[in-house]
């Protein structure tokens, strides 16, 4: 068979399983970032290719065709009459190419196999407010499956945009939660706004809750405080009642918050609710509270108390199990004091079977009990409400954006011998093995699951169908799988066949199936034929001991004798299954069938003894990864390869690198479009597959949060926080806008320059004109010490004579 060139990342898988088939078909499986496991795989599922010096097919002994194809995938049987060596069954269960080589024709060979058809293949929707919508492709499968022998199929799922919405408020009315009624009389109409932004078509309805109207659970004397449970505290309550719907799912959202002004709390006696009760009756009855086929359904269930469960009806007499059917009369629940409360694998199904997702809005007093229990029904949400309701818009927000984010798929009502396997393509194309769910996602997002579907036994039935369905999703994709277990040469078969020696036996497939007492290939012998001397043909070799000690000859064929042990077989009593190496006291370690000498292990163990397991779903860490990526799995545990790494997972590693340092490649790549991540496209790996939230600052959170902080090559500082939820849903908060440090101001700067010269100038002048006076100065005052040390007389000199003589002009009258 030809088989198209894959592409580049992907590895066949299949070869390794059928090393006798003559064409095989492959399976290619992404295998980027996952090579060393698939190694693990090829091991696992490897046979053993020779038993005894015979091939697997001939390695047990087989008297029917029926039991020839369940030894293995690879084995056929040959129905024609005359073989050429007599037709013995050993010879007629083989590999076709040897059935082929032996004379066999090709018409009388019975050689099912596995295959695949997808039968319903609609393209899946974008948008969610126009037409039939499809979130999940194919639809219809129908698979053929022989004993021990497997097929892939890929299952897509997409959340289309703008999705229509029912959201259904569940109350508890009891007095302690008077507060919060009062905050939801404000809220409605800014709930139906907030919820109008995630869809265009939105329906809303409310319902409320107490207990049940029965001692010692409400109160039940004078007559009167069964009209008004608030009798003795100054105030008017509501008549006792266990569950009523109130609004039925409307678009008319107005009258969301119309009627919740209408309502008035009740009160009951003990702590616990009847909440279960509520849950169950608004889940079974669709019609009266208006589930659309065709929408996703939330279902808000807030109180601030725990809740009765099973079997706690016996405080009130209550015997009768709860059946899980609707019981709302004039939209009361009319069997409160009838039945007992549901219990919790009750709504697990009824939740499932309704395609609802169940959001518990629930004080901080009892979160860890209803975290509880969301570990028990898939795809429940669990928030923080506040003692007075008022965050329950952002509650129920947050809640729809963490169940939108994630598809997982869940499998209802697959066959005991039918094992499903599953491998996640998540975003960007990344392989998730041993996963069935992808979070992180957006509107639009478009995963994929890679499903191996193998059967182990034959059940009783030729067919059987069974769903697979991502959680809270009305779509769902039928599989079908008709079990090839037998030979269609049996429906021919001869009862009381002249061929088989006048009637002796029944002539099925080729062979003579004899009746009791009568041996040999046509039945022609008794054990009252018993010839001692005619041992030849039951020896191995010459000198071998008869049937291999194990048998007595009859008819010249070996009939081995039977063991306390376990069976023989063989054409000389060769083969057992008792004979194979025990582990823990037990043949196989229990996990497998002893063949022969050989273990042939159950899925999901290896080894010479199938002491080990080949499973990897206790190797995975809460972050995604195998042994957190610092180990190996061996034998279904870590062995942690990174120094200094220990724990189950080696998810405890002091010297390993912290959260902030892996989260800071992660917030690099996904936002800022760098780092080594973005550089090799692993920005979505299950290491980073946290959303990314930009916020002004960061919030304080009591628990569950690291801050952190790192500088970039540009210098910059960028602050974040890694936060978890208590939900398990990680997030990243990053700060907008990084520190980083200012650009220079060039007029600053050249004013800068420009004042330095200056003022260094002037100091220099300043240096100048201060030696040069201090110069002077000191010349000064060496003038004025010379000039002291003068020792002269000052007289007048003799010699000295005026310059001239002046004579007077008589003549000279002033003019």
């Amino acid at each position: 068979m030809q088989t198209a060139p894959l592409p580049a990342g992907m590895e066949l898988l299949s070869f390794a399983t059928y090393p006798y088939k003559e064409s095989y078909e492959t399976s290619a499986v992404s295998t980027q970032g996952f090579l060393p496991h698939i190694w693990t795989v090829l091991t696992v599922l490897t046979v053993v290719s020779t038993v005894s010096g015979s091939n697997i097919c001939t390695s047990r002994g087989v008297g029917t065709c029926k039991e020839c194809l369940t030894i293995h995938p690879s084995c056929a049987w040959c129905s024609q009459k005359d073989m050429g060596d007599g037709g013995s069954t050993a010879s007629r269960c083989n590999l076709k190419s040897i059935l082929l080589q032996s004379g066999c024709k090709a018409e009388f060979i019975e050689f099912p196999v596995s295959s695949k058809v997808v039968e319903e293949d609609r393209p899946l929707s974008v948008q969610g407010s126009t037409g039939d919508i499809t979130q999940i492709q194919p639809q219809r499968i129908r698979l053929t499956l022989r004993p021990d022998d497997s097929k892939f199929f890929t299952v897509t799922v997409r959340q289309v945009a703008d999705y229509p919405v029912d959201l259904y408020y569940l109350m508890d009315l009891s007095y302690s939660m008077k507060d919060d009624l009062n905050s939801l009389r404000s809220l409605g109409s800014d709930l139906a706004k907030a919820m109008g932004s995630m869809t265009s078509n939105l329906r809303m309805g409310f319902g409320a809750f107490v207990d049940k109207t029965l001692a010692p659970y409400m109160y039940m004397f004078p007559d009167e405080a069964i009209r008004n449970p608030c009798l003795g505290i100054s105030t008017t309550c509501s008549p006792q009642f266990g569950y009523k719907n109130v609004l039925s799912l409307t678009d008319q959202v107005n009258r969301f918050t119309e009627e919740v002004i209408k309502q008035q709390v009740s009160r009951n006696r003990d702590s616990p609710e009847g909440g279960f009760d509520a849950i169950l009756q608004a889940v079974v009855c669709k019609d009266k509270i208006g589930w659309r086929p065709g929408a996703s359904h939330l279902l808000v269930f807030t109180t601030d108390a725990t809740s009765h469960i099973a079997l706690d009806g016996k405080f009130a007499g209550l015997v009768h199990p709860n059946d899980g059917n609707c019981y709302i009369n004039n939209n009361i629940y009319d069997k409160t004091s009838i039945l007992d409360y549901p219990s919790i694998g009750m709504l697990t199904d009824k939740l499932s079977e309704n395609n609802i997702n169940l959001i518990f809005a629930v004080t901080e007093n009892v979160i860890p009990l209803y975290l509880n229990y969301s570990k028990l029904i898939p795809g429940t949400t669990v928030g923080k409400l506040s003692y007075d309701s008022k965050n329950v818009i952002q509650l129920i927000l947050d809640a729809y954006a963490n169940i939108r984010s994630k598809a997982e798929l869940e499998v209802l009502g697959v066959p005991n011998e039918l094992s499903l396997s599953f491998n996640a393509t998540c975003l960007n194309g990344e392989l998730v093995p041993g996963v069935r769910s992808c979070s992180g996602l957006k509107i639009g997002d478009t995963v994929s699951f890679s499903v191996e579907a193998k059967l182990h036994s034959c059940p009783n039935v030729k067919s059987q169908t069974f769903i697979i369905k991502p959680l809270g999703f009305k779509d769902s994709l039928q599989v079908t799988v008709d079990f090839a277990c037998n030979c269609s040469c049996q429906d021919t078969s001869q009862p009381a066949s002249p061929a088989c020696h006048n009637g002796n036996g029944t002539l099925e497939c080729g062979v003579c199936l004899c009746d009791p007492g009568r041996l040999g290939p046509q039945c022609e012998c008794t054990e009252a034929d018993y010839k001692p001397t005619d041992t030849d043909s039951c020896k191995p070799a010459p000198g071998a001991p008869i049937c291999n000690g194990r048998g007595d000859c009859l008819c010249s064929q070996c009939s081995c004798h039977s063991r306390d042990f376990g069976k023989v077989w063989g054409k000389y009593c060769e083969c057992d299954d008792f004979s194979c190496i025990r582990s823990n006291g037990q043949l196989c370690s229990g996990h497998g069938d002893c063949v022969c000498g050989f273990c042939q292990c159950n899925l999901g163990w290896t080894g010479e003894s199938c002491n080990c397991s080949s499973r990897i779903d206790n190797c995975m860490a809460g972050i995604g990864l195998l042994c957190s990526g610092r180990g190996e799995c061996l034998c279904g545990t870590c062995a942690c390869t990174v120094p200094g790494a220990y724990g189950s997972t080696c998810e405890k590693c002091p010297t390993c690198p912290d959260s902030c340092t892996l989260k800071k490649d992660c917030v690099e790549c996904k936002h800022y479009k760098r780092g080594p991540l973005f550089e090799k496209k692993t920005c979505n790996t299950a290491m980073c597959r946290e959303e990314i939230q930009l916020v002004d600052e960061l919030a304080f959170h009591e628990k569950s949060s690291v801050n952190c902080s790192y500088k970039d090559e540009d210098d910059c500082i960028h602050h974040f926080q890694y936060y978890e939820d208590i939900n398990g849903k990680s997030i990243l908060y990053l700060v907008k806008e990084p520190e980083c440090p200012k650009g220079p101001d060039i007029l600053v700067v050249v004013a800068s320059v420009v004042g330095s010269i200056f003022l260094l100038g002037l100091a220099a002048l300043l240096v100048w004109k201060l030696l040069i006076t201090v110069h002077d100065r000191r010349e000064f005052a060496k003038f004025e010490e010379e000039r002291a040390k003068a020792k002269w007389e000052a007289a007048n000199n003799p010699l000295y004579k005026g310059a001239t003589t002046t004579f007077t002009n008589v003549t000279y009258q002033g003019n």
